[in-house]
């Protein structure tokens, strides 16, 4: 029986399972090969690796836990989580189930964008979510933003100090959008066109895997598991870390690699905390 098993090897997953190997827990991290950020060319806003490949990141990381003998990491995805005993038994796709004391889903979430011809194809490029992530890249040059009223104006203001213009569009103002030289065509609803840089939209949101559901968690209003500061989830035994969960202390979820990372490696010192206190107890027992 492993210590614990971690689904999900984004940077929530990998940084949960460094912090584990560093004090010699054993873990085994299940990684379906699939990712929010695919159609991200570089990250940002991460300290010594600004604009790195979202998949260099990775790959880093899992060079860097092939040095910890308690970590194993599976390129497999995982089939089915359930309460097992005292612990959780995971069932993953080559269908050799392991057995853990702990659980951390790390799985991340699915975008939907709204069905908008050309949109999808500039998803992760020059059609964004995120000011801090993608928008210094636009600096100087007009943008627009695409959401609902209350968060179309929020983010219009965090890109006002970076773009030349900032143009809010209205959900169903926007027709089409067309890819040029240097930037898009966005062709409105109007009839007419918007040159721009690029397009900040916000896509609709849902949990990637199944296992929130299958558990039993508790989620927030945004549809994203409830957790505490240390990444506690409402059943005892399972951690959510990353973009699927939201701590209690948060306003709303946030989406950041290094927020994620944090979230992986704090729920990892609790579990490694908790393990602690239950053997020191079970020894003077």
């Amino acid at each position: 029986m492993y210590d614990t098993v971690i689904i999900g090897g984004g940077p929530a997953g990998l940084q949960a399972a460094l912090t584990l190997g560093r004090v010699h827990r054993t873990a085994v991290l299940f990684d379906s090969g699939e990712y929010r950020n695919d159609a991200t060319a570089h990250a940002h806003n991460v300290l010594t690796l600004d604009g790195v490949a979202p998949g260099e990141l990775r790959r880093r990381g899992r060079e860097e836990l092939a040095a910890y003998d308690s970590i194993e990491v599976r390129g497999d995805e995982v089939t089915s989580v359930r309460r097992e005993g005292d612990g959780f038994a995971v069932t993953p796709a080559s269908g050799s189930m392991v057995t853990a004391r702990t659980v951390i889903l790390a799985t991340g979430l699915a975008d939907t964008l709204p069905d908008i011809p050309g949109l999808a194809a500039q998803w992760g490029d020059r059609v964004a979510h995120c000011p801090f992530c993608h928008g210094h890249e636009f600096a100087g040059r007009p943008v627009a933003v695409m959401d609902a009223p209350s968060h179309a104006t929020m983010t219009a203001a965090k890109l006002r100090p970076i773009a030349s213009d900032v143009r809010i569009l209205a959900p169903g103002d926007l027709a089409r959008v067309e890819e040029t030289p240097d930037g898009l065509r966005l062709h409105l609803a109007d009839g007419t066109d918007l040159q721009v840089a690029g397009l900040f939209a916000a896509p609709r949101t849902a949990q990637r895997a199944p296992f929130a559901a299958a558990l039993g968690l508790a989620l927030t209003e945004f549809g994203v598991v409830a957790t505490d500061g240390l990444g506690r989830t409402s059943v005892d035994g399972v951690w959510a870390v990353g973009d699927m969960a939201q701590s209690s202390a948060w306003p709303a979820p946030l989406t950041s690699i290094v927020l994620s990372m944090s979230t992986g490696q704090l729920a990892a010192f609790d579990i490694v905390q908790g393990l602690a206190v239950a053997e020191l107890s079970r020894d003077a027992g």
